[in-house]
């Protein structure tokens, strides 16, 4: 693996203050948070696929927000057909046996055969009903895994991806992406640590497609999204790897 399965920091952190600006709608069977550039504009897109908490949790919709409000839209669904991870969580929780769909109540697992044709109905969505001409992926923790299976945007899938302190990422599936990628990747990571992103720094050489790995001092994994913003070091982090995120889509969706 390219990084580790993941574990309970996937789902600690706090909650950030603030009102979200966009909207429900529904695509297939699946809810999906909107949020629209003040113009209105679908042209450019950006497909947020969260961490485990979900696409509920207003942290993930301020991103979302943020991202429209620099010219974006924005898709993000629900991954987990209503069965998200809760914010910190009691530690007796296991996310092992969540991802396998032992607390759903269809005991629905969360693994490739139910969040891949998630994707795909968002991808679909967005070239067709939008008519968005480049589609960037922006993908946190669990989300990460999902930005790197998709990565291709000879198959009209994901033209550029941008991911967080990724988890559950399959070497092969970092091997087999066509489009460039850009990681934040936080000091203290026990999912994304140094040898996975070292491991992961040889793999992205090999495939030829432009990459860039920022690496954040003083912050842990989740940083990019539950990050703790009273305290200046974290807040920086957070704050920053959204700008790398922009960048990248500023560069490689024109």
């Amino acid at each position: 693996m390219a990084s580790n399965p993941p574990g309970a920091c996937c789902y600690k952190g706090v909650t950030h203050e603030g009102e979200a600006k966009g909207e429900f709608i529904q695509i297939g069977d699946f809810e999906t948070y909107v949020a629209y550039p003040e113009n209105k504009s679908t042209e450019k897109a950006i497909l947020l696929i969260t961490d485990v908490i979900g696409h509920r949790f207003i942290n993930a919709q301020l991103i979302a927000d943020q991202f429209a409000a620099n010219g974006y839209f924005v898709l993000s669904p629900d991954l987990f057909d209503k069965d998200p991870i809760p914010l910190n969580r009691d530690d007796n929780f296991d996310i092992m046996q969540w991802l396998q769909g032992a607390y759903h109540p269809k005991k629905t697992a969360h693994l490739p055969p139910t969040v891949d044709p998630i994707i795909d109905a968002c991808l679909v969505e967005l070239r067709t009903k939008y008519n968005a001409k480049k589609i960037g992926a922006v993908g946190y923790c669990f989300g990460g895994k999902y930005v790197v299976r998709h990565l291709r945007p000879e198959a009209g899938k994901i033209d550029a991806g941008f991911t967080a302190h990724p988890s559950f990422v399959d070497a092969d599936e970092l091997k087999a992406i066509k489009g460039p990628l850009s990681i934040a990747a936080a000091e203290t990571d026990s999912i994304f640590p140094t040898e996975k992103r070292h491991e992961s720094e040889v793999l992205l050489k090999e495939t030829g497609q432009p990459y860039q790995i920022n690496l954040y001092s003083g912050v842990e994994h989740g940083f990019a999204v539950r990050a703790d913003l009273s305290n200046p070091v974290t807040k920086y982090a957070k704050e920053t790897a959204f700008i790398q995120a922009l960048q990248w889509f500023d560069e490689h969706l024109q």
